[in-house]
């Protein structure tokens, strides 16, 4: 399908959005290699970590086909306010229920998205979402046992679970929140429409989440758009852009 300027221009955004997301959550998970609780865990986070950048790598190769940008300058040169990952991915990694809670969240997400991105009538973008589903479907298997466990396991686990709960669920409605121009997208067939999937997602995850014998919050705050952010992505782009600010000209892939 060929693009117009204005789908071509909401694409870019859209495309750049999508790796802000796996950049930032890879490197939220990178910060556990060397801590998870077994070894197991540690080699299982160093995959989901890698696997999560090379999704941003193949999402911001799309972007290069349609405007030349440079993914290693997009992600490492880049100024924070201009990064558009959602909030839920930039928060620190807290414990490890926080983590794998945060996982499973952003897993039943990305698999809803992808499932439907398969359809696109943008053919590049079928074809990546085909691609990233099949490590995407054992990413959210790995992530729903997790949240399984901790609920259904000690006093202790199944405490620390509801309150990353508690604190995470707001944040995941912000994934549904399309940016300025994607609704000329959906419309065109080009990309999924967020706001026809946040039903089914929620009453999927607050199935899995109630059976693991967790309570899903009421209301919180829901940020409104892709350009909120805390404090803490500032601090997590500057230590994962330092050599590359450092020596501009360092490859990172």
């Amino acid at each position: 399908m060929p693009l117009d300027p204005y789908l071509k221009e909401a694409l870019v955004a859209k495309l750049t959005a999508l790796a802000d997301d796996e950049v930032v959550l890879a490197q939220r998970l990178s910060e556990w290699v060397g801590h998870a609780p077994i070894l197991e865990e540690d080699i299982a986070i160093a995959n989901l970590a890698q696997d999560e950048l090379g999704h941003a790598k193949l999402y911001l190769e799309l972007r290069q086909e349609l405007d030349g940008a440079d993914p290693d300058r997009l992600v490492f040169l880049r100024d924070p306010l201009e990064y558009q990952n959602a909030i839920l991915v930039e928060l620190p990694k807290g414990d490890w229920a926080f983590t794998l809670v945060r996982q499973y969240l952003f897993d039943a997400y990305e698999n809803l998205w992808l499932k439907e991105a398969e359809g696109s009538a943008y053919e590049p973008l079928a074809e990546a979402a085909s691609r990233i589903l099949k490590e995407e479907r054992f990413h959210l298997r790995h992530s729903a046992l997790w949240v399984e466990r901790l609920g259904l396991g000690t006093e202790e686990s199944h405490r620390r679970a509801q309150e990353a709960l508690e604190l995470l669920f707001p944040y995941a409605k912000q994934l549904f929140i399309p940016l300025p121009e994607e609704e000329a997208l959906a419309e065109a067939g080009v990309v999924p429409d967020l706001r026809a999937l946040e039903a089914p997602y929620l009453e999927e995850v607050t199935r899995h989440l109630e059976r693991s014998g967790l309570k899903p919050p009421q209301g919180g705050y829901v940020p409104k758009s892709r350009k909120e952010h805390t404090e803490y992505l500032w601090s997590l782009l500057a230590e994962m852009q330092s050599v590359a600010r450092w020596d501009p000209e360092a490859k990172a892939w």
